[in-house]
């Protein structure tokens, strides 16, 4: 996908601490956490709802995981970027994960991360059937930055994220799920608590405000 780099590309915010290309450098040795943000239907409004009151001095990176279909068009980004304060873009291949910048996953791609903290995009084929696939996201990240990640599952039906999950714990990770009751279809999120019972359900309106917690502790 090296060929594509850039057609992907959607920027909110710009300010002085950024490249005029719309990247942001990083120290790839700087030990920063990860949040990865995952979701199937009804993601939308829930990722909306956790990005819209985060800071934009955020101190973690962000990857944001939306089902969807390999031929949709690609508008979340633009969308996220218009409800929080944080830049929003889709990753390229070869991206670094950076402070206070969320990169979100393009159509037709899944995403792996390395332990240098930059991305790979692959392209997705017909499987796994969820697209693109939590499961490869959450277990590269657990692998590559252990401790540094903590993994969100939000509304969404299917299993997919629950290996992730117990992936993340096993390295040290932390992991939050959305609870049922503001869930659109509670499948991802049940299916995660089952797989790993230390990942403690949080309804929607909270999880932000559970995240700060989370990274300033």
């Amino acid at each position: 996908m090296d060929g594509e780099r850039g057609c992907h590309r959607t920027t909110a915010h710009p300010s002085e601490d950024r490249r005029q290309d719309g990247r942001v450098d990083a120290d790839v040795n700087e030990r920063f956490p990860v949040v990865a943000l995952v979701s199937s239907r009804g993601g939308m409004d829930a990722l909306s709802q956790v990005l819209t009151p985060l800071p934009r001095n955020l101190p973690a990176a962000v990857i944001a995981l939306q089902h969807t279909s390999p031929a949709a068009p690609g508008l979340l980004a633009t969308i996220l970027a218009q409800r929080t304060a944080l830049p929003v873009r889709f990753a390229d291949d070869r991206d670094p994960l950076v402070p206070g910048q969320v990169l979100v996953i393009p159509p037709a791609a899944h995403m792996l991360v390395g332990t240098d903290a930059t991305v790979r995009l692959i392209k997705t084929g017909p499987l796994p059937p969820a697209r693109p696939s939590a499961d490869l996201l959450l277990a590269t990240l657990a692998v590559a930055l252990g401790p540094r990640v903590v993994a969100v599952v939000l509304t969404g039906g299917g299993t997919d994220a629950s290996l992730g999950t117990q992936a993340i714990h096993a390295y040290g990770g932390r992991v939050m799920v959305q609870d049922e009751p503001s869930s659109e279809r509670y499948g991802m999120p049940d299916a995660s608590v089952h797989a790993d019972p230390t990942g403690r359900p949080v309804p929607l309106d909270q999880i932000a405000g559970a995240l700060l917690g989370l990274l300033a502790s």
